[in-house]
C-alpha cells in the first residue's frame, strides 16, 4: 500500500528546479550540522560528490552540490558536470528529501524504498530508473536448508542529466570501489552520469561471471560425487544447487532484453554505447552460462535419482540372495522340527552329518551362482 506521506513529499518533483533548490536546504526532514553541512535525517548516505570535466569538486552539502552542478551547465556550453549520491537501504524520508532535490518520479521513489523489484530499465521523462540484482557467493563447507550458496541484493540507479543516485539494499556488491576506479579515469568520468550507469552495471555483470564461475565448479564436484564408486547420494545439495542456479537466473535473465536496447536509447551519449554493447556482450554470456549450468543440475539430478535407485535395486538383490541362502537350511531345519514319529532319517546314523554336509554344499553353490551373476 502507498504511502500518502511519502507522495505528498515526492509529488514535488514537478515544481520547477529553482524552487526545488531554494526549498531542499530546509526541506522537512533534513538537518544541518555544526560545520554547516546539509544532509538527510540519518546515515543510510554512504557517499556523495559533484563531477565538473571528470574531476570531483568537494562540496559541504548536497543541496550546495546541485546548485554548484547546475550554475556550471547553466553557464557552460559541453555540460557534463552531475552529482553522484550513493545510498545503503534508506528510508522513505530520505528518498522523498532527494527526490524533492532531483525531481525523482513517484513510482521510481516507491521502488526504491521498497525493494525486492524485478531487474527492469525503465524512463520516467528525462531520468531512468534501472534495477539491477546483485549476487554473491557464499563460501560453506556443508550448505545445508539454513545456509544460502547465493546471497542476492539490489541496487537501484536514477540517472537525470545531470545527476545519478544509487540505492543499495543488502551487504552484496558495494560501489565505493566503483567510484574510486572511476574516479582515477578522468576522461571517462567526464562523459557525464551514463558513465557512472556504465560502471556499475559492468561491476554487477562482471559479479555474475565470477558467482556463475563457482557456481560451475560447484556443480562439477557434486557431479563428480554422484558418479563416484561410493557416492554419498546426498540429493538435498543438489535441491539446493537446483534452488540457487533458479535464483540466479531470475537476477540475470530479465537483464538481457532492456540491457540489449540500451545503447540505443537517447539518453546514452553515442561515445559511450560501445562501452554498453561490451556489458550486453558479458552479460550474454552470464545467461548461456546459467541456461547451461541449469540443464546441467536438472541432468544431476536426474542422475542423482537413477543412481540412487540403481543403489537401492542393488541392495536388494544382496538382500534376496542372502534370504534365498538362508531359505534353504531354514527348510530343512523346519522339516525335521516337526517332532513326527515315523521319519525314516531320524534312526540313520550318518544322518546328522549327512544333512549338514548337503546344507553346506546346497548354500556354497547358490552363493556362487549369486556372486556370478554380480548380486553378492
Amino acid at each position: 500500500m502507498r504511502s500518502s506521506t511519502l507522495f505528498q513529499r515526492i509529488n514535488l518533483h514537478q515544481r520547477p528546479a529553482h524552487v526545488r533548490l531554494s526549498a531542499s536546504p530546509g526541506a522537512k526532514g533534513s538537518r544541518r550540522e555544526p560545520n554547516g553541512r546539509c544532509v538527510p535525517p540519518s546515515d543510510s548516505v554512504v557517499e556523495f560528490g559533484a563531477y565538473i570535466g571528470g574531476k570531483r569538486v568537494d562540496v559541504p552539502g548536497i543541496p550546495e552540490a546541485v546548485t554548484l552542478v547546475r550554475e556550471h551547465n547553466a553557464a557552460s556550453e559541453t555540460g557534463g558536470a552531475y552529482v553522484w549520491v550513493g545510498l545503503h537501504e534508506p528510508d522513505a524520508p530520505e528518498v522523498g528529501w532527494l527526490a524533492e532535490i532531483f525531481g525523482l518520479h513517484p513510482l521510481a521513489v516507491e521502488d526504491a524504498v521498497k525493494a525486492h523489484q524485478r531487474p527492469k530499465v525503465e524512463r520516467y521523462g528525462d531520468s531512468l530508473f534501472v534495477v539491477l540484482k546483485t549476487v554473491a557467493y557464499l563460501d560453506h563447507d556443508e550448505p545445508d536448508d539454513s545456509h544460502q550458496i547465493i546471497a542476492t541484493g539490489e541496487i537501484m540507479v536514477f540517472v537525470g542529466s545531470d545527476f545519478v543516485v544509487t540505492v543499495r539494499h543488502g551487504e552484496q556488491c558495494p560501489l565505493a570501489d566503483v567510484r574510486r576506479r572511476l574516479e582515477d579515469k578522468p576522461k571517462l568520468l567526464a562523459r557525464g552520469p551514463s558513465s557512472v550507469l556504465h560502471a556499475i552495471a559492468d561491476h554487477v555483470v562482471d559479479r555474475y561471471l565470477s558467482v556463475s564461475d563457482l557456481m560451475q565448479a560447484e556443480l562439477e564436484e557434486v557431479e563428480a560425487a554422484v558418479f563416484a564408486d561410493v557416492s554419498s547420494r546426498d540429493i538435498s545439495r543438489i535441491y539446493q544447487l537446483k534452488r540457487e542456479m533458479i535464483e540466479m537466473k531470475r537476477a540475470v535473465t530479465p537483464l538481457q532484453t532492456p540491457f540489449n536496447a540500451l545503447p540505443t536509447r537517447r539518453m546514452i551519449p553515442s561515445e559511450m554505447r560501445e562501452y554498453f554493447r561490451d556489458v550486453v556482450d558479458h552479460l550474454s554470456r552470464v545467461c548461456e552460462q546459467v541456461e547451461s549450468s541449469n540443464e546441467l543440475c536438472n541432468s544431476i539430478l536426474q542422475a542423482a535419482l537413477a543412481r540412487s535407485n540403481a543403489l537401492a535395486n542393488e541392495d536388494m538383490r544382496k538382500i534376496s540372495a542372502w534370504v534365498a541362502i538362508i531359505s534353504v537350511p531354514t527348510m530343512i531345519a523346519g522339516i525335521y522340527g516337526m517332532n513326527f514319529r515315523h521319519m525314516p532319517e531320524l534312526s540313520a546314523i550318518w544322518g546328522y552329518p549327512v544333512v549338514l554336509g548337503f546344507m553346506l554344499v546346497v548354500c556354497s553353490l547358490l552363493y556362487r551362482g549369486f556372486r556370478r551373476n554380480s548380486w553378492l
